[in-house]
């Protein structure tokens, strides 16, 4: 009956998260029924297990949601996003129109620009190289998705995407987790995906098939801002990648910064410099970017108003965190319910051997698909899973960079389906819809939920990380 309380109320909140119901309030809801249903009391329950787990995160992660919109919005206010994609396009567009597109979107979300703040920039661009190939216009929100849904949100190492950022913590990790695996995972991911969207697109164009007429949403890049060139438009995303590496990997911290802060007592106080080095480097590398970007671009930002851009940016993240925190809460709420050992102990048979990767990339990306979230699915499952995974991984001797970047892989797998936000906004964006466009979508999701698999094959047998 315990297991059964936990069972619906994880049935549910995945159900109605399909159906377009925020888990800001869905979570708590539904976290609180479970802990009923086992005899504890709700309001405790809220105030002790949800919302003190969800704190906890908005504590160490606003940073990085906040600045990273900022840094999205300003650089598309900026003109400096639509520069990068328009002198790629110039460069590689016409024989080579796939690269262009993908490789210009994955350069810049490895950057830390937001993926859909990427997509504003790059669906002119994309639009106007297919309309003068005459290539289908349905397969354009495939092509974006390739070079900003699927390797450098997960797999490249240094990638500054959310995902790979909240990992570190449970891992103790650093955003170059397992780099050999990441990197060969994510050229897969992208060389594979370019040939079958070249292949469709060849077979759709010998059927006859052209760009089409009615379309909504259509776009010309030729406007009247002026953009920054695009030499200075790169610096602040390879300023945000350099300056991240040298402050992760170069810099050595004093091991002891933290101890006056400790000895405060203050609560939700991180415990070492490892477990928030992360954050740290990537807060003050923001910083030191989105600077960059307000003088590089403060032409057309002038215009606009800069209060309005940033303002915009820091608006919109909010949403964002206070999803994933909720999602956070949920699953510190299920985990400590006395049912959870039972479903925890199922979770963890569903390995090959004494790996807790098969346990962990099925878990991860189910919850994935069916909360239509990456972070969601990896937050819920690390929640409730993260500390069983990495004691049996050092039972055998396994790197937890392993765990970090099959985890990161699993939860850009199948969080790609129909109800994914993401999904729905990018169609939004290309005036395009499922019917029309999500078969191709659909394929990438199944070519980046294998290659967890592979990569994880891969690690088992040839121990690289």
């Amino acid at each position: 009956m315990e297991v059964l309380g936990i069972l619906v109320s994880l049935i549910l909140l995945m159900y109605f998260a399909y159906r377009g119901f925020s888990v800001i309030y869905l979570a708590p809801i539904l976290a609180l029924m479970a802990a009923v249903s086992q005899g504890l009391s709700p309001m405790p329950a809220y105030t002790e297990l949800f919302m003190g787990k969800a704190v906890g995160f908005i504590k160490v992660y606003l940073p990085i949601f906040v600045l990273g919109a900022v840094f999205g919005k300003v650089m598309e206010d900026s003109g400096m996003a639509k520069s990068i994609a328009q002198v790629v396009a110039q460069k590689f567009g016409e024989k080579y129109i796939i690269p262009a597109i993908v490789l210009t979107g994955a350069f810049v979300t490895y950057g830390g620009m937001n993926g859909l703040v990427a997509g504003f920039a790059v669906y002119p661009v994309a639009a106007d190289l297919f309309r003068k190939a005459n290539w289908p216009k349905r397969f354009i929100p495939a092509t974006m998705f390739l070079g900003f849904g699927t390797a450098t949100m997960d797999c490249f190492p240094g990638t500054l995407q959310h995902i790979n950022i909240i990992a570190t913590s449970y891992w103790g990790t650093t955003v170059y987790a397992a780099p050999v695996i990441g990197t060969l995972g994510g050229v897969l991911i992208l060389g594979i995906g370019m040939l079958l969207l070249n292949h469709n697109i060849k077979i759709a164009l010998a059927k006859g098939e052209g760009y089409g007429t009615g379309h909504t949403n259509e776009t010309e890049l030729s406007d009247d801002m002026e953009v920054p060139h695009w030499t200075l438009a790169i610096l602040p995303l390879i300023t945000v990648i350099v300056l991240n590496f040298i402050l992760t990997m170069v810099i050595k911290w004093d091991p002891h910064i933290l101890d006056p802060f400790i000895a405060m007592k203050l609560p939700l106080v991180s415990q070492s410099v490892k477990s928030i080095l992360a954050v740290w480097a990537l807060t003050i590398a923001e910083v030191v970017a989105i600077i960059m970007v307000l003088i590089i671009g403060r032409n057309n930002l002038s215009q606009s108003g800069f209060a309005k851009s940033m303002n915009a940016g820091a608006i919109g993240s909010l949403l964002a965190i206070i999803n994933v925190a909720s999602e956070v809460g949920y699953g510190n709420v299920i985990s400590a319910l006395p049912g959870f050992k039972a479903v925890a102990n199922f979770l963890l048979s569903i390995n090959i051997g004494d790996s807790p990767l098969m346990s962990e990339a099925i878990t991860i990306t189910t919850l994935a698909g069916m909360s239509g979230s990456a972070a969601g699915g990896m937050v819920i499952s690390l929640e409730i899973m993260g500390k069983s995974w990495l004691a049996m991984a050092n039972q055998i001797g396994m790197s937890p960079e392993i765990l970090h970047r099959i985890g990161c892989m699993a939860a850009g797998g199948m969080d790609t389906l129909p109800h994914n936000g993401g999904i729905i906004t990018l169609l939004g964006i290309c005036g395009l819809t499922h019917r029309q466009s999500y078969p191709a979508i659909f394929q990438l999701t199944l070519i980046k939920t294998a290659m967890a698999f592979v990569m994880m094959a891969v690690a088992v047998i040839t121990g690289l990380v």
